[in-house]
C-alpha cells in the first residue's frame, strides 16, 4: 500500500512559500551559532537530551512512547521532555533569552522557528540529512529550509479539516453527518432541539478558535484571499475576514447550542471539550477539531471508533470544494551533542512515527510510514485525506508572527476569545485583529 507521500508534496510547497512571505523584510542572522559538537551522532551514544515541546496529557504519553523506543537503541541517553502546553512559546522564548533553551523544542509555527533562526539561537539540522532525506519529501524540507540550511523537520501533522461526533446523539436526533454549512446549521438546530447541546467547544484554548476561523475562511473567502491575509496583504478589517467572522459567530452565538453556554465555553479547554462529546451520555453532539481529537479521550471514554464516535470533513461553505486545513508541530535544536544528534536522526525514521501512529491521534509526514500501521479505519482515512483534498493551506495562525498568531492572551488567540464572548461585536473584532496583526508584521 503506498503512503501519503503525495499529500505533502504540493501543500507543504504552499506553507513554505508563505512562512516565507511571513517573515520577509525581517532578515536573517549573519553567523550561525557555534556548534557544541563538530561530529555527528554515530553508533552507541550516551548523555543527556532535554525535550520542550506542547503535547500534554496523552498526545505527552504517546511521544514518551516514541522516546522508549530511543531508549531501546540508545541506553545511556537519559531523555527528559518536559510540556509546556499552550505556553510554550512564551516558556520557550524566555529560557532562550535568559540563554538557557533546551537542546531540542517541538514548534508547532514556522513563523516562531523563522524568528529564533533570525536571532541566531537555532543550529541547522544538516548532520541528519541523509535520513531526513530518505523518509521526508522535498518539500517538507523546503519547509524547514532558511539560507541554505535545514533548521526544521516536521514529526507531526494534523488534519484540522475534521468534525467529530457522538454516533448516540446523531442517532437519537435523526440527524446524519452534513456535507455542507448550511445542512451543518440544519443539523445543529435538531440536536439541540432535541435536548442536547449540538457543539461542546474549547473556548479556554484560543487555538481553537483560531482552527474555527481559518476553515470557514478558506472555504468562503478562498484560498487567494487566505494567502492574502495570511501574510497580512490584505487587512483583518476587509469584508472577506468580517464575513467569516459573521459565519463564526453564527455557529457560536447561540448559548443553546453550545455546551454549557459561551460562558462556560470560555473556561473549557480543549480536552476537556473533547470528553463532552466522547461521553456516555454526551455532553454535547459534536466538537469542531482536528484528527488529533481521539488522542485526547484516550483512556477516559468507552465507546468506539465507528459505532460510538464518527467523523466527517469540515463542511463546504458556498459550494466549496475538498479543502484541508492543517498544521505541524517540527523539531528544532539549540544545543548539539552526539546525544541530541542521536535523538534526531531517530525521530525521522519511520519506525519512530510508526510508535505514535499506532497509538492514534498522528498524522505522520514521513512518506515511509504505511497507512497500515494507523489503529483503524477512522484514523487511516483522517491521516490520508490532506491527499484527496483540491485545496490545502497550512494553519494561518501558525503562519504568523508568534505574538500575534500562537500566544495566549493576545493576538487571535484573545481577540477570537472576545468574538466567542460578544458574538455581536464583529466589527470591533476585526478592527482588533488589525491592528494586532499590523504591529505583529512590521
Amino acid at each position: 500500500m503506498t503512503s501519503h507521500r503525495s499529500a505533502f508534496r504540493g501543500l507543504v510547497a504552499l506553507a513554505a512559500a508563505l512562512a516565507l512571505a511571513v517573515v520577509a523584510g525581517c532578515g536573517g542572522s549573519d553567523s550561525e551559532p557555534e556548534s557544541t559538537t563538530a561530529e555527528p551522532a554515530a553508533g552507541e551514544v550516551s548523555g543527556s537530551v532535554s525535550i520542550l515541546g506542547p503535547w500534554t496529557r496523552d498526545q505527552q504519553k504517546s511521544f514518551e512512547a516514541v522516546l522508549d523506543g530511543f531508549r531501546d537503541t540508545q541506553p545511556k541517553v537519559d531523555v527528559k521532555y518536559t510540556s509546556a502546553g499552550d505556553s510554550t512559546v512564551t516558556v520557550l522564548g524566555t529560557a532562550v533569552a535568559g540563554g538557557n533553551p533546551p537542546d531540542i523544542a517541538v514548534i508547532p509555527q514556522p513563523g516562531l522557528v523563522r524568528d529564533f533562526q533570525a536571532q541566531g539561537a537555532l543550529e541547522p539540522l544538516d548532520f541528519a540529512k541523509d535520513v531526513i532525506a530518505d523518509n521526508f519529501p522535498a518539500s517538507l524540507i523546503d519547509l524547514g529550509t532558511i539560507d541554505g540550511k535545514l533548521y526544521s523537520l516536521m514529526f507531526k501533522a494534523a488534519n484540522k479539516s475534521t468534525v467529530w461526533y457522538n454516533v448516540g446523539a446523531f442517532e437519537a436526533a435523526g440527524v446524519t453527518p452534513p456535507e455542507t454549512f448550511e445542512q451543518l446549521r440544519e443539523v445543529a438546530a435538531t440536536i439541540t432541539a432535541s435536548g442536547l447541546p449540538a457543539y461542546s467547544v474549547g473556548g479556554a484554548d484560543g487555538w481553537t478558535l483560531t482552527d474555527l476561523f481559518e476553515n470557514i475562511y478558506l472555504r468562503q473567502a478562498g484560498p487567494e484571499k487566505y494567502d492574502q491575509l495570511a501574510v497580512h496583504e490584505i487587512p483583518w478589517t476587509d469584508a472577506s475576514v468580517k464575513s467569516a467572522l459573521t459565519t463564526m459567530a453564527e455557529v457560536l452565538g447561540d448559548d443553546a447550542t453550545i455546551a454549557g453556554g459561551r460562558s462556560r465555553a470560555l473556561q473549557t479547554d480543549f480536552a476537556t471539550s473533547a470528553e463532552s462529546v466522547f461521553s456516555d451520555p454526551p455532553k454535547a453532539a459534536m466538537i469542531i477539531e482536528g484528527d488529533f481529537v481521539p488522542a485526547a479521550v484516550a483512556g477516559k471514554t468507552e465507546l468506539e471508533p465507528g459505532t460510538g464516535y464518527g467523523v466527517f470533513p469540515f463542511p463546504s461553505v458556498d459550494g466549496s470544494g475538498a479543502m484541508v486545513v492543517g498544521g505541524g508541530d517540527s523539531l528544532v535544536t539549540f544545543k548539539q551533542t552526539p546525544a541530541s544528534k542521536a535523538l534526531i536522526e531517530y525521530l525521522a525514521t519511520p519506525e519512530a512515527a510508526a510508535i505514535w501512529a499506532r497509538r492514534g491521534g498522528f498524522s505522520s509526514p514521513n512518506e515511509n510510514v504505511s497507512p497500515d500501521v494507523y489503529p483503524d479505519d477512522i484514523s487511516r482515512r483522517i491521516a490520508t485525506a490532506i491527499a484527496e483534498a483540491e485545496t490545502f493551506r497550512f494553519d494561518m495562525s501558525d503562519l504568523a508572527p508568534a505574538k500575534f498568531g500562537g500566544t495566549p492572551g493576545q493576538g487571535e488567540f484573545k481577540l477570537l476569545q472576545d468574538l466567542l464572548a460578544e458574538p455581536d461585536s464583529v466589527d470591533e473584532t476585526a478592527a482588533a485583529l488589525e491592528a494586532a496583526a499590523a504591529k505583529a508584521f512590521k
